[in-house]
């Protein structure tokens, strides 16, 4: 199938000390200008909302200052020379890329109330940037100018040489103690569709077991931070008996504690690596396969506050399957439906369609109390997902599982009218009709 789509393309350099060096002038220049940036809007802020409680009204107010990319760049640009002398060292590129995360992250905070940033990075939309070199073994950066990679560039290199390629930015960034460089380029890929396209699998995501197939294939879990653990817990042991930083007491940290937190930081990377290899070659494996594939909408968010799964399921990359599957079929002309969270695919026997109320965690074989069939309760509910699709219509109608009793004993009276479906108060002085979590109608995602 031939697509035209934008993708990013990561390789891991080696940079000389004095290029590293650069690399992180570089970032900390974004980074003062986020906060030189947000300092500002923050004191804007403040002031309005200790002018409002004077009680002061209208044009009275100080004007709330403008959040925009474009604005917050105007700006900074005349006040560099005072703020940061030494702006003319780094690229302006570093400044802008600063700016417009701040502008993006204003407006996520306007909308939810709540933001989030991390990490060293740096991008770069103008100047000299790209591939150069014979050898596909360098990039280059405005700046800091030609960094060698860890690794060979050819699978990018190739594309541009033939033109199905454009590189639209480059960004680069610390990620676990080493230097990654990401150009996003506007390709066009050309992927083989399905070997048997009119193929449906189920796919039931787990701890015990990574992923159980409608076909009976089992994959395993590998679990790469369970397995670091023991290592782990020692390095974090030995940084604990060292100097680290401490604001309060403005102690710096000794440079053991650095080396140990940077070991401790290669063995975090070590194992996202070998667990972002694993999804990769499983969801790959199921889009060359299949032509639809059927995931259920977790609550991943919401499974994680057990605080005795909860590394366990981070550790597994659920969410992380789940959109690899989704761009890789659409890449490769393959369909991905995603059943709803409330669809209850364990509990449903696959061979009559019954509902149990209750199932145990504990219970690792499903039986059926009304055929008598059983069966291990993942490939019970991998089955389950892809009867969804098998016995749906084309046009993705919905169909209703009908509980085999109450589900659970209700606390309140507002539960139990929602449990029961008795009317219920709605907080405008009428009553309606609510049905219960159990039959909630299946929802299909469309290609």
């Amino acid at each position: 199938m031939s697509s035209t789509v934008m993708q990013a393309y990561r390789f891991a350099l080696d940079p000389s000390p004095d290029q590293e060096i650069a690399l992180r002038s570089h970032c900390g220049a974004q980074r003062f200008a986020y906060n030189w940036g947000l300092a500002r809007i923050k004191a804007n802020h403040s002031q309005r909302k200790a002018e409002a409680s004077y009680g002061l009204e209208g044009d009275e107010i100080t004007p709330p200052l403008d959040w925009s990319a474009y604005s917050l760049r105007k700006d900074w640009n005349q006040v560099k020379g005072e703020v940061a002398p030494w702006w003319s060292e780094n690229s302006k590129e570093a400044y802008s890329s600063g700016l417009a995360n701040l502008a993006a992250a204003l407006g996520n905070w306007r909308d939810s109330r709540k933001g989030k940033r991390a990490g060293l990075s740096c991008r770069f939309t103008t100047g000299g940037f790209g591939l150069v070199g014979t050898d596909r073994r360098h990039v280059k950066l405005p700046r800091i100018g030609i960094v060698r990679t860890h690794e060979s560039t050819r699978k990018l290199a190739r594309h541009i040489e033939r033109g199905t390629a454009r590189i639209r930015s480059a960004t680069v960034s610390l990620r676990g103690g080493r230097w990654f460089v990401s150009f996003t380029t506007e390709i066009s890929r050309h992927d083989r569709s399905p070997a048997r396209p009119e193929s449906t699998v189920g796919v039931d995501l787990g701890v015990k077991s990574l992923a159980v197939l409608s076909t009976g294939e089992i994959i395993p879990n590998p679990a790469h931070l369970q397995v670091a653990l023991r290592k782990l817990r020692r390095m974090q042991r030995q940084a604990a008996r060292r100097i680290g930083p401490d604001k309060r007491a403005k102690q710096m940290p000794s440079a053991r504690w650095r080396k140990s937190q940077s070991r401790i930081t290669k063995l975090h990377a070590k194992a996202a690596n070998a667990r972002r290899d694993g999804l990769h070659k499983l969801t790959t494996r199921l889009i060359r396969t299949h032509g639809t594939i059927v995931l259920e909408d977790l609550n991943i968010v919401g499974m994680m506050s057990n605080r005795k799964l909860a590394r366990r399921i981070a550790d597994a990359g659920m969410g992380e399957l789940r959109r690899q599957v989704e761009y890789k079929a659409a890449w490769a002309g393959a369909r991905t439906h995603l059943a709803s969270r409330w669809y209850p695919s364990s509990k449903t026997c696959s061979g009559c369609g019954a509902v149990k109320a209750k199932l145990r965690l504990s219970e690792r074989i499903f039986r059926c109390e009304q055929c008598g069939y059983a069966l291990d309760r993942d490939l019970n509910a991998a089955r389950n997902l892809t009867a969804l699709v098998e016995t749906s219509s084309p046009s993705c109608g919905a169909t209703v599982n009908e509980p085999a009793g109450n589900p659970r004993k209700p606390r309140t009276v507002r539960a139990a009218g929602i449990a029961t479906g008795r009317p219920v108060p709605d907080g405008t002085g009428q009553r309606r009709r609510r049905k219960s979590p159990t039959q909630d109608t299946h929802i299909f995602v469309c290609p």
